[in-house]
């Protein structure tokens, strides 16, 4: 199983904004508690030992917030306030803090889902790549028409999920391998994603269930509408 997970909880979290003047995007309740709290939840029902936190702006209300908690899983933090994009802050944390792992999880830190890492796991271990990454179903943020040969509008599809095109869920597994690929600059996806698509080491794991990256408010009334109902049931 995997042990050891880094998530990246540096952002400013700007489209949410007043929300995150005084705190960072992670500690924004959703349900009741902050995101990352649930992040960290998932990650231990996942089996996950060890999380490294990639800290940034307003640190300290992440810092403070999780040492308070009394989590089963080991908690460690890197601060990569200089990092030059994603890609920097994910090598910073993986070589500062010594992760060694044959593979482990790394992720964006605004996101919620309910991935079986156990699953995701298995399909890494198939296929042998640097890199496998969540993908997940393209959601339009517009209503969708159907429209036949003769221009009759045949149905009307209202924000529907596409389900021939996927986007970055921004959750991944990495071998150990990773670090040759991490840049000293540069968005993980522009830089070491490239590369590995280049030698075809970078795998699409195709997931239909529960994800949501909080972005906005609108998006953040759904997960709070899912979390509603899950409490429920």
């Amino acid at each position: 199983m995997i042990k050891t997970a880094v998530v990246l909880v540096g952002g400013r979290g700007l489209r949410l904004m007043p929300y995150t003047q005084d705190i960072p995007k992670p500690m924004i309740e959703v349900g009741g508690k902050p995101l990352v709290h649930w992040i960290v939840d998932w990650l231990i029902e996942n089996e996950i030992k060890t999380i490294v936190f990639g800290v940034d702006y307003k640190k300290e209300a992440i810092i403070d917030y999780l040492k308070q908690q009394h989590f089963s899983a080991e908690i460690l933090f890197n601060d990569h306030h200089n990092a030059k994009g994603t890609g920097d802050a994910f090598r910073l944390a993986i070589e500062n803090k010594g992760i060694n792992d044959k593979t482990f999880i790394a992720m964006n830190g605004d996101e919620l889902t309910d991935l079986s890492i156990k699953n995701f796991l298995t399909f890494h271990n198939e296929h042998k790549p640097i890199a496998s990454l969540m993908a997940y179903p393209l959601r339009s943020p517009y209503g969708i028409l159907d429209i036949d040969h003769e221009f009759n509008i045949t149905a009307f599809r209202e924000k529907p999920v596409i389900d021939n095109y996927f986007i970055n869920s921004g959750i991944y597994l990495f071998d150990r391998q990773i670090k040759s690929y991490l840049p000293e600059s540069g968005s993980i996806e522009e830089t070491t994603f490239v590369k590995l698509a280049e030698i075809k080491k970078i795998k699409a794991f195709k997931y239909f269930g529960f994800w949501r990256t909080i972005d906005t408010m609108k998006d953040l009334a759904i997960v709070e509408e899912k979390i509603g109902v899950l409490k429920e049931v």
